[in-house]
């Protein structure tokens, strides 16, 4: 496999943003590129701002400006990056992924029949444009609930989870009714069965087919709204724990049977009774984590290694990278709001700084942005490590933050004119 010297970074938003420094320590020379899809989270993606090359939707016309570029290696900073570079590389002739059902990496119902097609378990699912066909195919599943999500969004945007005949008329209308984050309309809905178990993401970087497991996490969800699962807090799972083992060997090959060779990926598996089964897989890092972070508690980190593989492939295919390890015990807590409010200030978050386990904050808005009550990682305020040598002070500290959240941490501040004064 060749060494890479300039790298094309399509959307280099949320933890992509990390890629462009990442490259540059191993000597990478690095070309940001703007799709013509940004995600509409990221309060920049519409412009180019930043960005060497904007993509207007003339894919010759931007190979051609990454060729004059000397780019010979593109890859996907984010989930609206993922289309562009697979496309990009394979007009460059670039290291990519493969390219027999490429929308398969993006089009939910596709990557099912895609992991289903290799042998692997996966959810029934559905795609469908008619509600009567939908309350068919329910009644002749069964079970409820049942989960709608349009087909090639992403982080819970528009994800509902109906518990009856009400719910999934109300769901599908919603889901017909908008466009995904990244401004296509959603002409059908994915239905798929409910998972029951404990679900997991494993992160990879990949080169020349070959791969590399950097972290495996567990998810841990709550209630919000009453019904509705939210991703509460994640935590680094022990390499040697019996469920790694299942859950990345089945990773592994969901990332063959979607041609995923040269990148980096972010599967989502739920360890069911009867076995491991896609929740769903993404061809790029993982997540909305910090890079740093992960790194001084697992010696590790995503963003770090797919620079080293894509500046040094031998590193991946000899078994020199590192292999995660759990040193202080780290849990990555998502923000939740009860109320309309807005983001706090210093002197509100001071409670928060001030837990014994506290390690980083990251808001997803300025301070005294409106905030909503939070039903999804798209309504979330933002995210808050903590790590500890000790465990306890973890966990007692997640309780202290969930309770600081209940009593007011999101309260708008009361005005002058409105107390009177």
């Amino acid at each position: 496999m060749s060494t890479a010297r300039t790298v094309a970074v399509v959307d280099a938003d949320g933890i992509g943003a990390h890629l462009p420094a990442a490259l540059a320590r191993q000597g990478l020379g690095c070309v940001v590129v703007r799709s013509d899809t940004p995600d509409a989270v990221f309060a920049d993606g519409a412009g180019g701002a930043g960005a060497d090359v904007v993509h207007t939707g003339d894919l010759p016309a931007t190979a051609a400006a990454l060729r004059e570029r000397g780019v010979d290696f593109v890859v996907a900073g984010t989930e609206s990056g993922v289309l562009l570079a697979d496309a990009l590389s394979a007009v460059l002739g670039t290291p990519g992924n493969g390219m027999s059902v490429p929308a398969a990496r993006r089009d939910k119902y596709a990557m099912v029949r895609a992991v289903a097609a290799a042998g692997l378990a996966t959810a029934a699912s559905l795609v469908t444009d008619s509600p009567q066909e939908l309350r068919e195919w329910v009644g002749r599943h069964g079970q409820w609930p049942v989960v709608l999500k349009p087909r090639a969004s992403a982080g819970t945007d528009q994800v509902h989870f109906c518990h009856s005949a009400e719910q999934l008329d109300a769901a599908f209308a919603d889901i017909s009714a908008a466009t995904d984050r990244y401004g296509a309309r959603n002409t059908t809905v994915l239905a798929q069965q409910y998972l029951h178990g404990e679900e997991f993401f494993v992160n990879t970087v990949s080169r020349g087919g070959a791969h590399h497991v950097v972290e495996v996490w567990r998810y841990h969800k709550a209630l919000v709204a009453g019904t509705v699962p939210m991703y509460d807090y994640e935590e680094p799972v022990p390499p040697g724990e019996p469920a790694v083992r299942q859950v990345t060997a089945y990773a592994l090959a969901v990332l063959d049977a979607l041609e995923i060779r040269n990148g980096a990926a972010h599967t989502e598996v739920m360890l069911t009774a009867s076995g491991p089964v896609l929740v769903e897989c993404a061809a790029r890092p993982g997540g909305a984590h910090a890079p740093e972070v992960v790194s001084r508690c697992l010696g590790t980190n995503q963003i770090d290694l797919l620079a080293r593989v894509i500046a040094r492939p031998g590193d991946l295919t000899d078994g020199t990278l590192p292999q995660y390890r759990i040193g202080t015990p780290l849990r990555y807590v998502s923000l939740i709001s009860h109320v309309d409010g807005v983001i706090p200030d210093a002197a509100r978050l001071a409670p928060v700084r001030a837990l014994p386990s506290f390690t980083e904050l990251v808001l997803t808005a300025p301070e005294g942005a409106a905030v909503r009550p939070t039903v999804d990682l798209g309504s979330s305020p933002g995210y808050v490590y903590l790590s500890a040598r000790d465990a306890a002070q973890v966990e007692a500290d997640y309780r202290r933050l969930r309770e600081l959240e209940r009593t007011g941490l999101y309260e708008a501040p009361v005005s002058a004119a409105a107390d009177g004064r």
